[in-house]
C-alpha cells in the first residue's frame, strides 16, 4: 500500500502499478476535490490490475475528503453517545457513498478500539466508547452501512489500541492485560466485525505481553494467528503505517515490512506522502528475505491472492450498491441521502451539564492544543456561518496567554471556551478554571474525549467530536439555549 505526495499520479507510481503494486493509500495532500479524486483513482485503476485504492475516512475528526473544512459527518464517539445503530449504519452508508463516487475501494475504518483509557492520546473520540458491547454493535452497524454502499471496510486496530497512553506514531504502546481480559474487552468488537463480514482488518503497533512479550501486533505471528485461528478471519490483513515508530523504530521500514509479512500481514501500508525510494527499499528487503529463506515465497503468494480477492469482493459490493437511488452533493463531495442522519446523530450526541442560556454575541475562546498525526491539520470547532461560533469572534488561546486579557476580550458579553480533552492538558485546565472564577457564567464545550472530572463553569457541553457536524450541533444549542434544545 504505497503513497505519494500531490494530486496527480506520478510516473513512477504508474509504472509500479503496472508491475503489480497492490494498493495506493490517499492522504490529505492527494485530495483537492471530488472530481480530481475520481480522476486520480481512475488513473490508479487503469494503471494496475486488482489494485485497491484506500483512505482514512472515519468521519468526525479524522477525514481526508473534507480536510479543508471539516467533516459533515460525526465520528465514532458521537455515534456511540447517541447509541442508535440505525444512525451509525446510515452515517457509514453516507461516507461509503461519498467514497464510492470518488473511486475509493477500501475505507480504513471503522475504529473498533475500546477506549478504556481516558488518557489515550491517539484514539479518544475515534472510538465508539469504553464499553465493549456498545463498541461491538456499532462496529457491526458501521461495517454493514459502509459495505452496503459499495466500499470495503478495514476495521482497526487489531487487537485493540484503546487501553494505551502512548501514540504508536511516536513510540511503542503496551496493553499489559491477560488474555482473558483481552477476550472480554479488546477482542469483542473484532469478533463482531468478523461476523459482520468486514473485508479487511488493520493491525496495531501495540505490544501485548500476554501474547508476545517482544514484538508489536503488526510483527507478531502469535497476535495475528489469534485473529486467523480463534476468530476465523479469512479476509485481507493490512498493516498500520510502517513509518510509525511503534513498528519501525530501531529497525526501519524495510525490516518491519519483512517481519510483518512473515507474521501474516497481506498488505504493507508505508505511510503518507512517500517516494519511490522507500517503496524500492521495502521491495528489495522482501526479495532478499525470500532469497535467504527468512521469508517463504508461498507467504507472498498468499498475501497477493488476498489482495486480489479483496479487490474482487469490492467489485461485488459496488455492483450490489449500483441499483440504489442517486444521492445529493455536500460541499463538492457525493454524500448520499443519509447525510441528514449525520447531522441528526451529531445533534443527539450532545450532553449538557447545567443550564445553557442563549448566547448570541458570545466571544468564543478556542484552546489550541494541537492534534495527533492521525487527525492532522483539520479546521475544528467553528461553523461558517454560525449563530454563535462566528469566525471573527473566535479567539485562539495558546500557552502563555493571560487570563486577565482573555476576560477583557469578553467584557460585557457571554463567553464560551472550546477545549479538546481538557484533562490531558494541564495549562488548559488551569486557564479554564481561572476563567470560571472570573466569569462564573462561563460555558465550556468539551469537543474531545471527556475527562473523568466535571468541567468548571456554569455549564458544560460534551460534543464527542470536533467535526463540522459537531460544531453545527453545538452552535445551534448555544444559540437557542439548552431549554429549547431538541437533541
Amino acid at each position: 500500500m504505497a503513497s505519494f505526495p500531490g494530486p496527480v499520479l506520478p510516473d513512477w507510481a504508474s509504472r509500479r502499478l503496472a508491475q503489480g503494486l497492490g494498493s495506493v493509500c490517499l492522504f490529505g495532500s492527494n485530495i483537492e476535490s471530488s472530481e480530481q479524486v475520481a480522476q486520480l483513482t481512475a488513473a490508479i485503476h487503469s494503471a494496475g490490475s486488482d489494485v485497491l485504492t484506500a483512505t482514512d475516512e472515519e468521519g468526525g475528526d479524522v477525514t481526508r475528503l473534507h480536510r479543508r473544512r471539516g467533516s459533515p459527518h460525526p465520528g465514532n464517539a458521537a455515534l456511540g453517545s447517541t447509541d442508535d445503530v440505525s444512525l451509525t449504519e446510515a452515517v457509514a452508508g453516507a461516507i461509503g457513498a461519498e467514497l464510492a463516487s470518488c473511486g475509493v475501494d477500501l475505507d480504513l475504518a471503522p475504529v473498533a478500539d475500546v477506549n478504556s483509557n481516558p488518557e489515550n492520546p491517539v484514539i479518544g473520540v475515534r472510538s465508539f466508547g469504553a464499553d465493549p458491547a456498545l463498541v461491538a454493535r456499532h462496529t457491526t452497524a458501521y461495517v454493514e452501512g459502509l459495505q452496503a454502499a459499495g466500499v470495503g471496510a478495514c476495521v482497526k486496530h487489531w487487537p485493540g489500541h484503546g487501553d494505551t497512553a502512548v501514540d504508536s506514531h511516536l513510540g511503542l504502546p503496551t496493553v499489559d492485560a491477560p488474555l482473558e481480559k483481552l477476550r472480554r474487552r479488546e477482542l469483542v468488537p473484532f469478533v463482531a466485525a468478523v461476523k459482520a463480514g468486514s473485508l479487511a482488518v488493520m493491525t496495531s503497533h501495540v505490544l501485548l505481553p500476554a501474547l508476545d512479550p517482544r514484538l508489536p501486533a503488526t510483527l507478531s505471528p502469535a497476535v495475528l494467528e489469534l485473529l486467523r485461528e480463534d476468530l476465523g478471519f479469512e479476509g485481507l490483513l493490512v498493516s498500520d503505517a510502517l513509518d510509525m515508530k511503534g513498528a519501525s523504530e530501531g529497525r526501519g521500514e524495510p525490516a518491519a515490512g519483512v517481519l510483518a509479512l512473515a507474521a501474516g500481514v497481506d498488505l504493507l501500508c508505508l505511510g503518507a506522502d512517500k517516494d519511490e525510494a522507500l517503496l524500492e527499499a521495502v521491495v528489495s528487503a522482501v526479495v532478499a528475505a525470500v532469497r535467504s529463506g527468512e521469508l517463504a515465497e508461498e507467504r507472498l503468494a498468499s498475501a497477493a491472492a488476498r489482495v486480489a480477492e479483496c479487490s474482487r469482493r469490492v467489485l461485488q459490493l459496488r455492483a450490489a450498491a449500483a441499483g440504489r437511488e442517486p444521492a445529493a452533493t455536500v460541499n463538492g463531495f457525493f454524500a448520499g441521502p443519509p447525510v441528514t442522519a449525520s447531522q441528526q446523530a451529531a445533534d443527539r450526541a450532545l450532553r449538557v451539564q447545567g443550564a445553557v442560556s442563549p448566547m448570541a454575541g458570545a466571544v468564543v475562546l478556542r484552546f489550541q492544543t494541537g492534534t495527533n498525526v492521525a487527525v492532522g491539520e483539520v479546521p475544528w470547532g467553528v461553523v461558517e456561518p454560525g449563530a454563535v461560533l462566528v469566525p471573527d469572534r473566535v479567539v485562539d488561546v495558546v500557552p502563555g496567554d493571560g487570563v486577565d486579557e482573555l476576560v477583557a476580550q469578553a467584557d460585557g458579553v457571554p463567553v464560551v471556551a472550546l477545549v479538546r480533552e481538557l484533562h490531558r492538558h494541564e495549562w488548559v485546565a488551569s486557564v479554564v478554571s481561572a476563567l470560571a472564577e472570573a466569569r462564573p457564567d462561563l460555558v465550556v464545550a468539551e469537543m474531545g474525549w471527556p475527562g473523568p472530572e466535571p468541567l468548571p463553569g456554569a455549564a458544560s457541553v460534551l460534543t464527542f467530536g470536533a467535526s463540522r457536524a459537531n460544531a453545527k450541533a453545538l452552535d445551534a444549542l448555544l444559540a437557542n439555549g439548552s431549554g429549547r434544545w431538541p437533541g
